[in-house]
């Protein structure tokens, strides 16, 4: 079943159990979506570009959550950590530290990176490898950790 078909079904879920915040970040996921479709020009997105949007639309939330917690706004934070939650039942399954550590040390070591110089050359080759399964601050931890 294609991300855009999940949504269709737990929109509908949604609407017959009047889950007002899941039916609420379900229409901005698909809203998001159709507008990365218009801008890419295509009728159907391939799930590499779902994945881009879902990460974004999550990345934008805790951004979010990030804020409005500095500024004391428990009101707005709680709002976006279940949006948060429902965003993460769409995202593929997390690597573990394990999974993503081995990763790390695989792609160092075929880029041949030996110091915190070559940072940028370990990264964009890790990132289309751990892509929407790994949040992008973990992997540049543990980059810079291997390459210390």
């Amino acid at each position: 079943m294609s991300l855009l078909e999940r949504l269709n079904n737990d929109m509908k879920q949604a609407m017959k159990s009047k889950e007002k915040d899941k039916l609420s970040v379900i229409r901005m996921i698909k809203a998001s979506m159709q507008n990365e479709a218009i801008k890419l020009g295509v009728k159907e997105l391939s799930e590499a570009d779902e994945l881009t949007v879902l990460s974004r639309e999550l990345k934008q939330r805790k951004d979010s959550l990030h804020e409005f917690d500095k500024a004391g706004r428990e009101d707005l934070v709680e709002k976006l950590r279940t949006e948060l939650t429902i965003v993460e039942q769409y995202m593929p399954e997390q690597l573990s530290e394990e999974e993503l550590s081995d990763i790390v040390k695989q792609t160092i070591a075929e880029v041949g990176a030996t110091s915190k110089a070559e940072m940028g050359k370990v990264m964009s080759a890790i990132m289309p490898k751990v892509k929407g399964k790994a949040d992008g601050s973990l992997v540049n931890k543990f980059v810079q950790q291997h390459l210390s």
